[in-house]
């Protein structure tokens, strides 16, 4: 029995994926150029499986190269799935540094938020240092808000 072929719209219905998304990703290679049915792009259950994955792929943060070279790994074997999991570890280390900043700036604003509850400067501390020279990098953020 062949498969019935699905517009663009309820591809994005299946996939949670924008229109302007897919559209986007068919320009750039991560999805392949469907077959048209008059002036409708004709797409297949293979399409709504790559859609998929490319969405949990970016949900998880990996770069639109990324995202290619896992599709390009992801028919292969034993080797393939070594090749996959540097990438993979390489994300992780990338990930946790994020993770690292974020927590760093969390803790910046969170002083700031109390520094304006206490009503202990006459301007506001947070303000004060986005407008500090250069503005604040994330290493430097814990000695840039006065206190």
């Amino acid at each position: 029995m062949a498969e019935q072929a699905i517009q663009i719209g309820e591809l994005s219905r299946r996939t949670g994926c924008n229109i302007e998304t897919i559209r986007y990703y068919e320009r750039i290679g991560l999805m392949p150029a469907p077959p048209r049915r008059g002036r409708y792009r004709s797409y297949g259950g293979e399409d709504v499986g790559r859609l998929g994955f490319v969405r949990r792929a970016r949900e998880l943060g990996f770069t639109l190269d990324e995202v290619r070279a896992l599709l390009g790994l992801a028919g292969g074997g034993q080797a393939s799935c070594a090749e996959v999991r540097t990438l993979a570890a390489s994300h992780l280390t990338d990930v946790r540094a994020r993770i690292a900043d974020l927590k760093r700036m969390e803790r910046v604003l969170a002083d700031s938020v109390r520094a304006c509850d206490a009503g202990q400067d006459p301007g506001c501390p947070l303000i004060q240092s986005l407008y500090a020279e250069h503005g604040p990098s994330p290493d430097s953020l814990d000695t840039k808000i006065p206190m």
